[in-house]
This record gives C-alpha cells, sequence and structure tokens, in this order.
C-alpha cells in the first residue's frame, strides 16, 4: 500500500490525537487545556489554524472519541460508516496545496476550517484510504494488557501487536521469559 507523506502525517496525528485520552479515570488528559490543544497542533504542523478556544478543544476532544470508535471498529463496514459521519461532519472541500516546501499534496478541508473540522477531514480520509484498500485490520489498539494505545500497524506482514515494541513489547517478551525460567527451574 502506497503511502504518501501527508497521508502519513495524517496519521500520525490521528494515532496521537487518539492517544491523548485518558486510559483510566485516574490518567491526565494530554488535551486538558487549550495550551496543550496548541502544543499539540504546533508539534503535528497543523497549517492553517488560527487562534485556539475552549471550543476548539471541547470540539477536539469530541471528535479523538469518534476516531477512537474507528481504532474498536468490528469491521471495514463499521469503521466505514463511522469515518463517514467524521467526514461529512468536517463539510470537507478537498483541495490541492503546495505549502511549507512540501509538494502537492490534498486538504480536504475548507479553507477557514476550524482545528476540528480539520483533524476529522484530512485524519478521516487517511483511515478511509485504509478501509478502501481492505486494510483496516492494520488500525490497532496495543495488546498489552496494561496498555491500549492505537497506533497503525505498517509492517509488511501485518504482525505488529504492540504499540511500542521497545517498550510493551519488550516488557512481555521479558515477563515471559521469566516465568519460563521460574517454571523450568521448579
Amino acid at each position: 500500500m502506497l503511502i504518501t507523506h501527508d497521508t502519513r502525517c495524517a496519521l500520525d496525528t490521528v494515532v496521537d490525537l487518539v492517544n491523548t485520552a485518558p486510559e483510566d479515570d485516574a490518567a491526565p488528559d494530554g488535551l486538558s487545556d487549550v495550551a496543550a490543544l496548541e502544543d499539540f497542533v504546533r508539534n503535528h504542523e497543523i497549517s492553517g489554524v488560527g487562534v485556539l478556544s475552549e471550543f476548539d478543544l471541547s470540539a477536539v476532544r469530541k471528535i479523538r472519541g469518534r476516531f477512537a470508535s474507528v481504532f474498536a471498529a468490528p469491521d471495514a463496514r463499521a469503521a466505514a460508516a463511522l469515518i463517514n459521519d467524521l467526514v461529512a461532519a468536517a463539510g470537507t472541500t478537498p483541495q490541492l496545496t503546495d505549502h511549507d516546501g512540501y509538494d502537492w499534496h490534498v486538504h480536504y478541508f475548507a479553507p477557514g476550517a476550524s482545528v476540528a473540522d480539520h483533524l476529522a477531514a484530512d485524519c478521516g480520509m487517511a483511515l478511509a484510504f485504509f478501509v478502501v484498500a481492505g486494510e483496516q485490520e492494520r488500525l490497532r489498539r496495543c495488546e498489552a494488557p496494561d496498555c491500549r494505545r492505537a497506533f497503525v500497524d505498517l509492517s509488511r506482514n501485518r504482525s505488529r501487536r504492540y504499540c511500542d515494541s521497545r517498550t510493551c513489547g519488550n516488557r512481555l517478551h521479558v515477563a515471559a521469559y521469566r516465568a519460563r525460567r521460574k517454571e523450568a527451574a521448579g
């Protein structure tokens, strides 16, 4: 599957957005205030965003939950319905652009769109490409018991199970190794 630069950026953005949600009631929200949203927008180089407000924060949190539902969708039909709703609500207006030193690419949001509509349109279309390509199963949640972070499995054989093999994957492999050694020792 060919993934263009702008699609990859949108995928990284939507994964990071979903992962800002608290995993439980005790965990902090990664988008706790407008300043955190401003940092998110800056760190992901989201273009065309003006001054952000509490309204923007609330709207982005709402679409974050809707994107999380896409990663939890049981099949392509369910994912497609969720993505269609997100993209339609954003009022997409596809247009070619070549800003900030990047070659021509497509933005799906209308000029002057809110940051929530911008994210819903661009990130929704990036996820839509996976459904269209029959690759919806690549939109996953970490299989580590204490982690449910979202990720996109871009491995050749679709075998990635953990959000990060150096943390979640390694921790589980070490635990399994220790359990086997303990069992062998009797």
